[in-house]
């Protein structure tokens, strides 16, 4: 699995996966998308790494990745236990613009989308009911397939359209009562490898000094290596690498740097090394990512 994928939303822009069985087939890696990702979990336990935080996943966990996010999931004990579930990824402008009809579900999306301060990661007590509403609209979805690309993203975006009307009835229900059931954020907790996330975040486009991170949390370089690893599940080498080509992309995407420029705000000043660097976690060259349309299906 790429660092960044669906790249293709240019193409297709909704792409939507009900009810996958990923017990077998599962990958944990660091990653993001060109577009927003709802994430719908049915069954499996385990943690989720977003926005320096680390939340759990359970049956019922519904979280909401935002454009170019980097983010991680871990699920325990698997293949004893199984991991199904749905996943949504879309381009957000698209379903905007499909909700120009319905406009407070539509600043309800925009605030899932862009803002910093709505929850992402979400908890449901609603889950048969929200599985219900996605198993009417799977047979729509896929007889739709055979009527051709238009058909098959106005069905999309009609899904999409009542998914988000039933989290907003769910959000709204549990706002205005604590005890109803509906969404309410997933739980956290404050740990050591947080704190590492942190002081990465801040200081990710420096060279790295372990025994820098090291001293700033209060742990000795191994402790700080073998914390890392438990609790997030890759090494910090790893975590620092998707996390600065995240920016790249996003650098990329947004503005009109050159590529050795982002290279450099990122911390990787070798200019070969960061696009040989790119090309493995991305699949395409800098060059060919800074291009429109974002076309590499």
């Amino acid at each position: 699995m790429k660092l960044m994928n669906y790249l293709n939303l240019n193409v297709h822009p909704v792409q939507l996966s009900f009810f996958k069985d990923r017990t077998h087939t599962f990958e944990e890696i660091f990653h993001a998308h060109q577009g927003m990702e709802l994430l719908v979990v049915h069954e499996g336990r385990g943690i989720v790494i977003i926005e320096q935080q680390i939340v759990e996943l359970s049956p019922g966990s519904i979280f909401c990745f935002r454009p170019f996010q980097l983010h991680r999931i871990r699920i325990h004990n698997l293949p004893e236990d199984r991991y199904v579930r749905s996943l949504f990824v879309l381009e957000p402008a698209v379903l905007d613009a499909a909700l120009t009809a319905f406009p407070a579900l539509r600043e309800f999306f925009r605030q899932l989308w862009q803002d910093p301060l709505m929850p992402q990661a979400l908890r449901s007590d609603n889950l048969l009911d929200l599985e219900a509403l996605l198993r009417s609209y799977e047979p729509k979805i896929t007889a739709a397939r055979e009527h051709g690309p238009e058909r098959l993203l106005e069905e999309q975006l009609l899904f999409l359209t009542a998914f988000l009307h039933q989290l907003r009835a769910d959000s709204e229900k549990a706002s205005h009562s604590p005890s109803h059931a509906g969404l309410k954020p997933s739980s956290k907790s404050s740990t050591t490898a947080e704190r590492m996330l942190a002081w990465i975040e801040a200081h990710y486009m420096e060279p790295f000094k372990l025994d820098v991170l090291a001293e700033a949390v209060h742990l000795t370089p191994n402790h700080v290596s073998a914390t890392f690893r438990q609790s997030i599940g890759s090494t910090i080498t790893e975590y620092l690498t998707a996390r600065r080509i995240r920016q790249a992309c996003w650098l990329l995407r947004t503005t009109d740097m050159s590529v050795q420029q982002i290279g450099e705000a990122v911390g990787l000043g070798d200019f070969s090394y960061f696009c040989q660097l790119f090309k493995k976690h991305v699949g395409v060259s800098p060059y060919k990512f800074k291009k429109k349309p974002y076309d590499f299906s």
